[in-house]
């Protein structure tokens, strides 16, 4: 019985979205509206994403304008958005909420490649993991006699190259990750 690789290409694409996902929450040189899908207002008694409560847009490279679909949500958006700890100015208008980024300084820029080869090194962790379960299946089938040694041999081959392709895409995500926040 061969083994089924779809399991751990499936955890490849899994993880791959995961750092996009991480790598779009750290900031480059521009303001986009993505920075602040993390942010949670509190809205009618419940906690929603921002961008469920308003539209967001970049104004200019260092600022994002924040429009309220309500205006009794300005308040509750500037308040969530300071509590968030983004390291922005925020400034109210009678529109909505105008966040402005500072400036970013080549030690911060520094600081997010730092956070940025974290997430790569946790992807490649769960990578690792996923390897490890996908390996011992091949070695469950082995023992209980569902493969032979050519098979199990082949199995590791196919899991492996499956983990360096994968492995290859998160380092590629990272250096173009690195080359945007440090331009």
């Amino acid at each position: 019985m061969p083994f089924d690789i779809k399991k751990i290409q499936k955890k490849g694409q899994e993880t791959e979205q995961w750092l996009e996902k991480e790598f779009k929450n750290i900031r480059t040189g521009m303001a986009t509206p993505s920075l602040l899908d993390p942010v949670m207002v509190e809205s009618y008694g419940a906690h929603m994403p921002v961008s469920q409560v308003a539209s967001i847009s970049s104004d200019d490279p260092r600022s994002i304008s924040v429009v309220p679909w309500d205006s009794s949500m300005i308040k509750p958006i500037e308040k969530a958005i300071t509590m968030a700890n983004l390291g922005v100015s925020v400034v109210v208008n009678d529109k909505g909420v105008r966040v402005i980024f500072p400036e970013l300084t080549t030690d911060r820029r520094k600081d997010f490649v730092k956070i940025a080869s974290t997430k790569l090194e946790e992807a490649r962790v769960t990578l690792r993991k996923g390897r490890d379960e996908a390996i011992g299946d091949v070695q469950k089938m082995e023992k209980e006699g569902g493969m032979g040694k050519d098979d199990v041999f082949r199995a590791k081959g196919d899991i492996q190259k499956v983990v360096d392709a994968t492995n290859k895409k998160l380092e590629e995500m990272f250096k173009k990750k690195e080359i945007d926040v440090m331009k």
